[in-house]
């Protein structure tokens, strides 16, 4: 079983639209989320958390403001990424304006 690290990204617009959400547009995206991980299942290794208030770092360990479009992570497996891609068909993320996700393989080092 292969693992991918799925990144949810959303433009700066999308997240100050998201920020504006009322409760019940926040429990609605919510509740799709929770319906979506019990459809993934098992291929869910850590369903992962919302990220926000990126900063970049230099060399020098000065930082800016970051500049990534990435709002949040999951932890996923699958025998293949085309396994994968037919369960994030339908993902709650892709409601977000802008919404995309982008896949990434995890390899062992060892």
């Amino acid at each position: 079983m292969k693992k991918f690290m799925v990144l949810y990204q959303v433009p700066a617009s999308g997240m100050e639209q998201m920020s504006k959400a009322t409760p019940e547009q926040q429990k609605a995206g919510m509740d799709a989320w929770m319906a979506w991980s019990k459809k993934a299942g098992s291929a869910i290794v850590d369903l992962g958390q919302p990220l926000g208030n990126g900063a970049a770092v230099a060399k020098d360990g000065a930082t800016s403001k970051g500049t990534t479009i990435v709002g949040g992570y999951s932890i996923m497996q699958a025998e293949s990424l085309a396994d994968l891609a037919k369960v994030l068909v339908g993902h709650p993320h892709f409601m977000a304006p802008g919404g995309t996700i982008e896949v990434l393989e995890a390899f062992n080092i060892m």
